[in-house]
């Protein structure tokens, strides 16, 4: 393993964000569009990955994505909802 930064992104084929850890998928934010909204459903990290703060970092790179492109989300996914919590700056984001 390498200490090499992770590769965050949009997959828009396979509806998530992932991220990538030495040329891996280490792990990914499900989503589906819901009008101008989107839709945080899953966030899953690989078990060979967990205990990194990777999870955190996904949740961090879908919402900075969100508020670049105007987009507002809905946060299905109990890992997201409790990130938001933890980050009340970015409860502006969540569609009402």
């Amino acid at each position: 393993m390498t200490d090499a930064a992770p590769i965050l992104r949009r997959n828009d084929a396979r509806h998530r964000y992932e991220i990538e850890v030495d040329g891996k998928v280490a792990g990914s934010i499900m989503f589906r569009p819901h009008g101008d909204a989107l839709e945080l459903v899953h966030t899953e990290v690989g078990p060979d990955f967990q205990g990194r703060g990777l999870a955190a970092q996904l949740a961090r790179y879908a919402l900075d994505q969100a508020r670049s492109s105007g987009q507002k989300i809905i946060p299905s996914c109990k890992y997201v909802a409790a990130y938001l919590e933890k980050h009340p700056q970015d409860q502006d984001l969540v569609a009402r």
